[in-house]
């Protein structure tokens, strides 16, 4: 690789690696085997995502859903097999669509036996349809206005280095970002290169992928992806066909700069904001406030200064056993057509306490039509329940590293029930994807039908109150704010 515009010279040698491999590329991946709760971080060598490409999103609401009654599905991981699984269910689906009114549907497979027997109490018989079985935690009132803190564990990264701590015994998937490093990519006038491809590559293969954010930052955690450990690390970046290199030698600086001449920035911000909300019962509030202030949040993001070009989409997703296990909405700029979307989503089902977070998270960052060409890609994940780890398939740890890659932040809000293991999820995705960890607050934090407050249960300090609606729209404004200025 060319080695431009970093100011140090190279460290020593390194593979001879053709730069198409750097970079992701559509290729068949090896089927997963059963893993355990917590395992320790693999060696990873090649991409297992695709890159943001669509070219617009000027389209109808397209829908389609992920029945949860089936047996249970086997997940592949890795793209070539992933796009079959999903066709062989997205095709079943529309073949139930186009079945002629008043056809018999075929009798749906009997659902996993006494682990899930819970779950088919409480869902309804139909999708969307309300549950009449009771709520597994608390709820707020329906009216009540919905308040809500936030961290920023990337900013304060000793606080959170001292919950994962505190916390370690907890069930997760382990990936140590103990050590940081943080890549500035900028221009040749000094601003922000936003949506550079990243690649962080070692001797031994190791490697890791991101995309630059709003402001051309990004951050290198080696040990979440490197179990070899290596000393030092070639850093490339490229967009609009223009590439730079520099070289990352742990231990010494905590940061890298490279310059990358990437060409104009365009005259206009595009945004891709997707919801990605846990729609089991005791959520029932949290979708309704979230139906209520789309207009609202809609409106005040289209008024900020950079003007954004915004797509919106949904995610909504339950447990196996449930009518559905999850339901894709992919992303539009029919904000009516979106609206119906929102008011038809109701909670139902649930039973146990963990839900299908991972196969969301999954479905959420590879198959959403995410743009290409400089989108802000940012995804709000609403939950009050920690994800499935026994379920195999799908991991959260692994959509989040190719979240990184795909250039989307997650911002995770804790919602009302949410217990320390999924606070402990929910900040590990915002962190390594560089978004912030939201909580919901209460007047008396250990009863949520006390109302809007500033209390919390969760482990978090110096954080402001704010209601939820308006803190996703200070959250898109922070974001496109850092964007360089278009023409």
């Amino acid at each position: 690789l060319p080695r431009r515009a970093c100011g140090c010279s190279p460290p020593g040698p390194l593979p001879t690696v053709a730069a198409t491999s750097l970079w992701p590329q559509p290729a068949p991946q090896p089927e997963p085997a059963q893993r355990p709760t917590v395992q320790p971080v693999a060696t990873q060598t090649r991409p297992n995502f695709e890159a943001p490409s669509a070219p617009h999103c000027a389209r109808p609401v397209q829908t389609v859903e992920v029945p949860g009654r089936a047996a249970p599905m086997q997940w592949p991981e890795r793209s070539g097999s992933v796009r079959r699984a999903w066709r062989d269910d997205e095709a079943r689906v529309a073949a139930e669509a186009a079945a002629p009114s008043g056809a018999a549907a075929p009798p749906a497979p009997a659902p996993p036996a006494a682990d899930r027997a819970a779950k088919e109490s409480a869902a309804a018989p139909q999708p969307f349809a309300p549950s009449d079985a009771p709520m597994q935690r608390q709820r707020l009132p329906r009216q009540e206005v919905v308040t809500a803190g936030m961290v920023d564990d990337n900013a304060d990264f000793s606080a959170y280095q001292q919950f994962r701590q505190r916390n370690a015994s907890v069930a997760h998937r382990e990936r140590d970002v103990s050590e940081r490093y943080l890549l500035q990519v900028r221009s040749p006038s000094g601003q922000g290169v936003p949506d550079a491809e990243v690649a962080l590559r070692a001797a031994n293969g190791a490697a890791m992928w991101a995309r630059t954010d709003a402001g051309g930052r990004a951050w290198l955690h080696p040990r979440a992806f490197d179990a070899g450990g290596s000393s030092i690390y070639e850093v490339a970046a490229r967009k609009n066909g223009r590439q730079a290199t520099g070289f990352l030698r742990r231990g010494q600086k905590s940061a890298v700069e490279l310059t990358l001449d990437s060409g104009a920035a365009p005259a206009r911000a595009r945004l891709d904001l997707v919801f990605l909300v846990d729609a089991t019962g005791s959520m029932g509030d949290e979708i309704a406030k979230l139906r209520a202030t789309l207009h609202t949040i809609a409106r005040e993001v289209a008024a900020l200064p950079s003007r954004p070009d915004t797509c919106f989409g949904l995610v909504a997703y339950r447990d196996q056993g449930d009518a559905f296990l999850l339901r894709r909405h992919d992303l539009t700029n029919d904000l009516g057509g979106f609206q119906k979307v929102l008011d038809g989503l109701q909670a139902a089902g649930g039973g146990d306490y963990p839900e299908a977070m991972n196969e969301a998270l999954h479905d959420t960052v590879h198959r959403i039509s995410w743009r290409g060409d400089g989108a802000t890609r940012m995804v709000v994940l609403l939950a009050d329940a920690p994800p499935h780890l026994d379920y195999g398939g799908p991991q959260y740890d692994d959509d989040m590293l190719a979240a990184l890659g795909k250039g989307i932040k997650v911002f995770s809000v804790g919602a009302s029930g949410l217990d320390t293991q999924g606070e402990y999820v929910q900040r590990q995705i915002a962190q390594y994807t560089g978004g912030r960890f939201v909580f919901l607050t209460y007047r008396d934090a250990a009863n949520p039908g006390s109302g809007p407050g500033r209390e919390t249960v969760h482990e978090v300090s110096n954080y402001s109150v704010d209601t939820l609606d308006r803190l996703v729209v200070r959250l898109v404004s922070e974001e496109l704010a850092r964007l360089p200025r278009g023409g």
